[in-house]
């Protein structure tokens, strides 16, 4: 049987990014060198070597899923990533009126300073109607149980759609549901990167539930989308962030790493949630921007000054802050989450 009459008789996807598997094209996407592969290449080489090849994507793909979805009774899982949360959420309520449960992810990272019943009144008041808001942490496969109990309780059809931003861990999740409640050993492919998955992916847990998930959510101005490989290993934490503090005066000037400088207008009493391999130092002086964009902040007392994709700092007092940021990012400030 020739590759060629292979293709045309079968249509096969990847079994770590959902698209479909081609043998023609070494440079398109779901390229495979042989007929028994069950992952294209990109994925391969992000399992195995943690290299990525960039694909340029938009939300018009993601909005005609959730168009797709809309279509259907279908339950969905929205993810929420405590770390990162999305700007952009207001796109799912546009274009979703089925039924959702809420889940906030990578609750590991800061479950030592947030309590879950402050966490839960902060997701409420962004104004997303569910079902119910669970949260989890897949890591520590926390709240799992309660989670698949929620799904088989609310489910409409056998099909439950998990939809969210990039990197907010829609695969990570489905991985460990896979582990714990199947025998299946097949992973969807998983990656710090953004637009791991390419195409939708649907899962069978048992007889009566597919999980399928879906492309992310691409959100502009984050940093995570102007970093390299090896600077994107140090922005995304992978463990536990420890709190940083800083008693500012003035003139002073926080460092973090090459990526952001805060210089306050007075005193103050800062406290930095980012990642713990990040450089960051206070300097007793005002420095240069270096060629970084300006932002000028006017914070209210016990809010969180956000850098897209880099973290947050709660801010104590008050205060007219100047942000440097590396071209493109948004940065804004919202109510203190811890």
């Amino acid at each position: 049987m020739t590759c060629s009459h292979w293709e045309n008789i079968m249509i096969k996807k990847c079994l770590g990014c959902g698209v479909e598997l081609q043998n023609q094209n070494k440079e398109g996407i779901g390229y495979i060198t042989s007929l028994d592969k069950q992952i294209c290449e990109r994925c391969f080489r992000i399992q195995n070597y943690n290299e990525y090849k960039v694909l340029i994507k938009d939300n018009e793909e993601f909005v005609n899923i959730l168009k797709e979805i809309n279509k259907t009774n279908d339950l969905v899982l929205v993810l929420i990533d405590i770390f990162n949360m999305s700007t952009n959420i207001e796109l799912i309520k546009a274009n979703l009126s089925n039924d959702i449960i809420l889940v906030i992810t990578k609750y590991d990272l800061l479950k030592p300073y947030l309590k879950e019943e402050k966490l839960l009144k902060y997701i409420d008041d962004l104004g997303m109607k569910s079902l119910k808001t669970i949260i989890i942490s897949s890591n520590k496969n926390y709240n799992f149980d309660l989670l698949m109990s929620v799904i088989n309780k609310h489910k409409k059809s056998k099909n439950v759609y998990v939809v969210g931003n990039t990197n907010v861990g829609k695969s990570t999740m489905i991985n460990k549901i896979i582990y714990n409640y199947t025998n299946n050993k097949s992973n969807i492919t998983t990656s710090m990167l953004p637009s791991t998955t390419l195409s939708n992916i649907a899962i069978d847990i048992t007889d009566d539930l597919t999980i399928i998930d879906t492309p992310g959510l691409l959100e502009e101005h984050n940093l995570i989308d102007y970093v390299d490989v090896k600077e994107l290993s140090k922005i995304v934490p992978k463990t536990v962030v420890k709190p940083l503090t800083f008693q500012i005066k003035v003139p002073q000037t926080i460092i973090i790493d090459d990526f952001a400088k805060l210089q306050f207008d007075k005193t103050n009493d800062v406290t930095m949630y980012i990642s713990n391999k990040l450089d960051v130092k206070r300097v007793y002086k005002e420095t240069e921007s270096n060629g970084m964009k300006k932002h000028v902040l006017k914070v209210p007392a016990n809010n969180d000054i956000v850098i897209k994709g880099l973290g947050f700092i709660k801010v104590k007092k008050a205060a007219l802050v100047v942000v440097y940021t590396i071209d493109n990012v948004m940065v804004y400030t919202r109510k203190s989450l811890i």
